[in-house]
């Protein structure tokens, strides 16, 4: 996988009446990934559905082959099914090559947790925004077990990994809410005696969690005070292959369910949507604003929940966004900030710090694009505030969205209900997360366009 950016692909998004239809959303990223890496990690073999062929995902494939596990993708009847054979735990072997891990940054937090456990030398890179992202966050913590890092300042991509074959369990209080930091170290307590346990004082998704149990792992989930859980884990365990069915990714279909509250007559059903309590932290932020949102279906798949959502336009009121509900919704702030400018009253959302160490800093780009765009923005520290007249604002900007899928996919939904048309200079990152993305919308009812071309009436 080749760390040179993609050709530069610019998208327009003009205004439309409403959307309508139904649409299944590609499959969960954070669960995409870690069914691969676990799959690696099992004796037999695991085969995973509704995996999210985007290039993240792609990446973490690509590694874990390099890594000695042997994964092959195989097409049954137009469904893409997955099968991976593991090397069981401690039995990866060391790369020939360096680990390109293009823009993920769950790729590379989360296999630095596998290295670290493991007596071998591994080199890491990634695109030009990965390599910007800090990792010390998490080559702090796994060092404890033994391991050694080499990499730029702040621990940034390139980085080498000497793996330590005499490793020791650890505790560890996350200084951050960090699903990845804590995820990295529980995946480095694997290949280690006794039990590694991680604190969180503010609990963050828990699919490493609930797959390790899935592939028969020992752990326990208790809580640490009034929003935290300790999560221990008992290391050296033999995991056993288990079959995987990939959820739609809520992060994924936060971007139509935003554009039908705010377009219109709109009516749109989501099939198949991953409703973890730890993800879902924007869904009840839009309840909260208003919004016609219902679950249908709700059941557990793989031991994950999940229902069918149906969604009607409505209109938003701005709220006050609890900062303790960041963790639950961090990756979802982007599109949140399109749907509070297009709200009655002042929407604020607190403690968005992490978003400054995403993809790009997403805390300026949202307030800066949306400025742009005639929205009446502020930034108060890690604060976001926007003020909503009820009304969406005129548009008409060119947004640079820094390598970021999250950022292009917001203006683009922007754009579906502001005067002038909004576009974004690079849509090439939205492939990372979400293949297809502007088909998608524009099957629904959107007007999503390459720069160039004239939109239809």
């Amino acid at each position: 996988m080749s760390t040179a950016a993609p050709s530069p692909r610019a998208l327009r998004s003009d205004a439309v009446a409403g959307l309508s239809g139904e649409l299944r959303v590609p499959g969960d990223k954070s669960i995409s990934h870690r069914s691969l890496m676990l799959g690696a990690l099992a004796v037999g073999e695991t085969v995973v559905r509704g995996l999210l062929e985007g290039e993240d995902v792609l990446a973490t494939a690509a590694a874990m082959r390099q890594l000695g596990a042997e994964v092959v993708r195989e097409d049954h009847a137009g469904e893409a099914v997955w099968r991976v054979w593991g090397r069981g735990i401690g039995g990866l072997t060391e790369p020939a090559d360096v680990l390109d891990m293009g823009n993920s940054g769950t790729s590379a937090r989360l296999l630095m947790g596998l290295l670290a456990t493991h007596p071998m030398t591994s080199v890491m890179t990634g695109d030009a925004s990965l390599r910007r992202r800090p990792m010390k966050r998490v080559t702090e913590p796994l060092s404890r077990f033994g391991a050694e890092f080499w990499s730029r300042e702040g621990g940034r991509l390139p980085l080498a990994v000497k793996g330590t074959g005499e490793a020791v369990p650890v505790t560890y209080e996350t200084p951050v809410a960090s699903a990845q930091v804590k995820s990295a170290v529980l995946l480095a307590g694997l290949n280690a005696p006794g039990e590694t346990t991680v604190i969180e004082t503010t609990a963050t998704r828990d699919h490493t969690e609930r797959m390790l149990g899935h592939f028969g792992a020992s752990l326990t989930v208790e809580p640490h005070g009034p929003t935290g859980r300790r999560v221990t884990l008992v290391g050296q365990p033999e995991l056993r292959a288990a079959p995987v069915v990939v959820p739609g990714d809520p992060s994924s279909a936060a971007f139509p369910v935003v554009a039908a509250l705010i377009t219109g007559d709109s009516h749109l059903i989501l099939r198949n949507v991953g409703t973890n309590p730890l993800r879902f932290g924007l869904y009840e932020t839009l309840k909260e604003m208003g919004a016609d949102i219902i679950l249908l279906n709700e059941r557990v798949e793989g031991g994950e929940p999940v229902a069918d959502l149906e969604i009607r336009s409505t209109g938003l009121t701005g709220i006050d966004v609890p900062a303790d509900r960041a963790a639950s919704m961090i990756d979802e702030f982007p599109i949140l900030a399109v749907a509070a400018a297009c709200a009655s009253g002042t929407t604020r959302m607190n403690g968005l710090g992490e978003l400054r160490v995403k993809e790009s800093d997403r805390l300026t780009a949202m307030a800066e694009g949306l400025a742009a765009c005639g929205a009446t923005v502020t930034v108060e520290g890690d604060d976001l505030i926007v003020e909503g007249t009820g009304e969406p604002p005129r548009g008409g900007a060119t947004i640079a969205v820094n390598l970021d899928h999250r950022i292009a996919m917001s203006f683009l939904v922007l754009g579906m209900v502001t005067r002038e048309p909004v576009a974004v200079d690079d849509a090439s990152a939205i492939d990372t997360s979400f293949p297809g993305f502007a088909r998608l919308m524009n099957d629904l009812g959107a007007r999503i366009r390459p720069l160039t071309e004239t939109a239809a009436p």
